[in-house]
């Protein structure tokens, strides 16, 4: 008698391996080669999830690729992610406009820990598109802004021109209690604002190492930097988190692709606790 095999995948896991159609609410150009794409999503639905998660976006005919929340709006039901149009997939997404369809799988990975941040002075450091996963914890925290203490928002980005919300930076830094301050490696004359890496706007900030949490997300050499940056200003390593990127391609821990040591970005990040991969997280090549 024929052995049957059963394939099929668990109702409550359909959202993770098959992309559910969702067309596009609204398209926003954050830069030159920047946008962001908002999708009416349910909260609890799948390709609804929480600050630090993403989803996997597929443009139909071209692939699909790793995109992290840059905004998640339980209130409205609103979901945004912010892509830059760089590879033949990315490219595709970018140029989407309202009502063009895009497969959505997910949510997957670990948020933020944003529970865990009452009391605490809160630095938030991003380096160029790294400011969108921070987004959402920027939106957090100007809702909870009576239970925590200082809040820091540190961006740095290759040229003015290359900043990401700009309207809603000069926003954020006329909030209350929130201090945003903004570097860039290089610019033109007329350039008012703060030139260098980003470490360089720690250097005039005071930091309450026992109070503080930092929370960074951005290129892996600014990651490095930034983290050494704050570790010699006392901060414990137990209370650094940073996101990391990685060659992601399941989204489910299946592929190997996006490896790292022991873990799976896709499955234990893309959000780390830095003690968790300290002995990786130096290594460049890894």
């Amino acid at each position: 008698m024929e052995r049957r095999i059963d394939v099929t995948v668990p109702r409550a896991e359909e959202h993770l391996l098959t992309p559910q159609l969702h067309r596009v609410a609204e398209r926003q150009s954050d830069s030159d080669d920047v946008v962001s794409l908002r999708f009416d999503v349910a909260p609890g639905s799948a390709g609804f999830g929480q600050p630090g998660q993403f989803n996997m976006l597929y443009a139909f005919g071209v692939g699909e690729v790793p995109i992290s929340f840059s905004r998640c709006d339980a209130q409205k039901g609103h979901i945004w992610h912010t892509v830059r149009g760089v590879g033949p997939v990315s490219r595709a997404l970018a140029a989407l406009d309202v009502n063009d369809a895009v497969g959505i799988r997910g949510p997957f990975g670990t948020p933020w820990p944003l529970e865990t941040m009452e009391g605490r002075d809160i630095v938030l450091m991003a380096g160029g598109l790294g400011l969108a996963p921070l987004r959402p914890v920027v939106d957090h925290v100007l809702r909870q802004r009576e239970i925590l203490g200082k809040i820091r928002l540190l961006y740095g980005a290759r040229s003015p021109e290359a900043l990401i919300y700009a309207p809603e930076l000069e926003v954020w830094a006329e909030e209350r209690g929130i201090e945003v301050k903004v570097t860039v490696d290089h610019a033109a004359a007329g350039w008012e604002g703060h030139v260098g890496v980003i470490t360089t706007l720690l250097d005039a900030l005071p930091v309450d190492p026992e109070k503080t949490m930092a929370m960074i997300c951005g290129p892996g050499l600014m990651m490095r930097f930034s983290v050494s940056a704050l570790e010699g200003l006392g901060c414990a390593e137990e209370r650094l988190f940073v996101s990391m990127e990685r060659n992601m391609k399941c989204a489910v821990g299946q592929c190997g692709r996006c490896q790292y040591g022991p873990y799976f970005i896709c499955r234990e990040g893309p959000v780390f606790r830095y003690d968790h991969i300290r002995s990786l997280f130096r290594i460049s090549d890894i």
